[in-house]
């Protein structure tokens, strides 16, 4: 992935000069962007792509088995948590954007200028623990909707279960390869790979609304009314915590800092305007791919739980693992319903594979300032998924003991994030707001205790 390394947070002594015309011209109440850029809205679709790839994080394959089992269970109740998680995601991606943006340096870049050394290092180690968890369930989670698709086939031709998993795995490493080959032509290649993921995952589950016909009134009803289920008010919480400590993902922390530095080292050749700044300019593009992107991924969730609720809640016992809502789909809504379930998986277990990989290589990249094949990270995370695979181990299982491991890392992705940030050595005058701070800090102490609590009840047979 194509890098931009600055020895300081400052661009060049006449960029800080027009961020300061930019904050006065605008203080007096005048409009400091110049004329040029008011006319050239059509520039902001070239500035779409970073927040796409981060949002793949929202609509990987655990959110697949949060939202079926929320739906499944408790029909449209907790489409309310889909909301207020939503809000939190574009708080803190928004922050690590903005992070990279102004100081043109990744956060593990960030880690390692302004923490000391012993520190640096933990933080590397959570990091990693957290990269290499994800990229492993997600990874299983690509070879699964590929199982799901032509496993059938297989197994009727004599292929044992784990055969055909282990192919599948195969399969969809060399999948992943490719995938990450499109940024040899170029960052916008890669982005446009996963925003096309993204919008067939999106067509997926659009076609599965149709299918289902929800109660709109309903639905809209409880996602603003926060509710849980008095009857299973235990289970009820069990499975909102589950849907939210999984909201905010270490990796992409991490990821979305980096995604934006092409941008940034583009938008340093461009000629200086007196009393306007470049990094404003792309702040406000960044701020409307965030919105877009993480309002896309709330979107594609509420419709997997509107499918769940519908499809799923009046049967006898609940639907909690993805096979199972694969199993059922078909003889409820037609054989079609179930592929288009298996494709939007793959899809999403593919297309999170390659970001798990892309941010691993950032993680250790900017912590370690080292540089780092992608393609070898690749290849080295393969491994424990192979082995996973070839012992027997179930999927599904380590799909949920990598959400517990993504809860103890997540702390050491968002704190060094809201305190770098809110840092004015680091930010100058792009420095996070008062209230910005408040909402951050907040976010974050809503995500821990959230997390704990599902690891407790997780500790305690929940």
């Amino acid at each position: 992935m194509e890098e931009f390394r600055s020895s300081s947070y400052a661009e060049t002594e006449a960029e800080q000069v027009a961020d300061s015309g930019a904050v006065l011209t605008a203080a007096n109440g005048k409009d400091p962007e110049p004329r040029w850029f008011r006319f050239r809205r059509h520039e902001l679709w070239t500035y779409f792509g970073p927040a796409f790839v981060a949002s793949v994080a929202y609509i990987d394959p655990g959110n697949f088995a949060t939202n079926i089992e929320g739906g499944s269970r408790f029909g449209y109740r907790l489409l309310w948590v889909l909301l207020w998680s939503n809000a939190m995601a574009i708080l803190v991606q928004y922050l690590s954007a903005k992070l990279g943006i102004v100081t043109g340096l990744t956060l593990p870049q960030n880690c390692r200028k302004h923490f000391s050394r012993p520190m640096t290092i933990f933080l590397w180690l959570a990091a990693e623990v957290s990269a290499i968890s994800t990229d492993l369930a997600e990874f299983l989670g690509a070879a699964l909707g590929l199982y799901l698709l032509a496993g059938p086939a297989m197994l009727a031709h004599g292929w044992t279960r784990t055969e055909t998993m282990f192919a599948a795995a195969l399969v969809s490493a060399v999948a992943v390869f490719l995938i990450l080959a499109l940024d040899l032509a170029g960052y916008q290649w890669l982005e446009w790979g996963i925003m096309a993921f993204v919008g067939v995952i999106g067509l997926c589950y659009g076609f599965e609304v149709f299918l289902v016909h929800p109660d709109w009134k309903l639905a809209a009803y409880r996602t603003l009314l926060p509710t849980l289920d008095p009857k299973n008010l235990h289970a009820s919480i069990y499975v909102a915590v589950s849907m939210l400590g999984a909201t905010v993902m270490p990796h992409v922390i991490y990821l979305h800092s980096a995604l934006v530095q092409p941008r940034v080292a583009e938008l340093k050749k461009k000629p200086l305007v007196a009393g306007f700044s470049r990094r404003r300019k792309y702040l406000r593009f960044e701020l409307i791919d965030v919105f877009v992107a993480m309002n896309g991924a709330w979107l594609i969730n509420s419709a997997m739980i509107l499918m769940a609720a519908v499809a799923f809640s009046h049967l006898p016992n609940p639907v909690t693992t993805i096979e199972q809502a694969h199993e059922t789909l078909g003889p409820l809504l037609g054989p079609v319903s179930a592929v288009i379930f298996a494709v939007a998986l793959l899809c999403s277990g593919l297309s999170s594979s390659t970001v798990g990989v892309m941010a691993g290589q950032v993680i250790i990249e900017g912590f370690l300032d080292i540089k780092f094949s992608i393609f070898l990270r690749r290849l080295i995370t393969i491994i424990p998924a192979l082995i996973v695979i070839g012992v027997g181990l179930d999927p599904l299982r380590i799909l949920i003991l990598s959400q517990v491991i993504l809860s103890f890392t997540l702390p050491f992705a968002l704190i060094p994030l809201l305190i770098l940030t809110n840092r004015h050595s680091v930010m100058d005058t792009f420095v996070s707001a008062r209230r910005t701070r408040i909402a951050g800090w907040v976010t974050v102490g809503i995500i821990l205790t959230l997390n704990v609590v599902l690891l407790e009840q997780m500790a305690f047979g929940g």
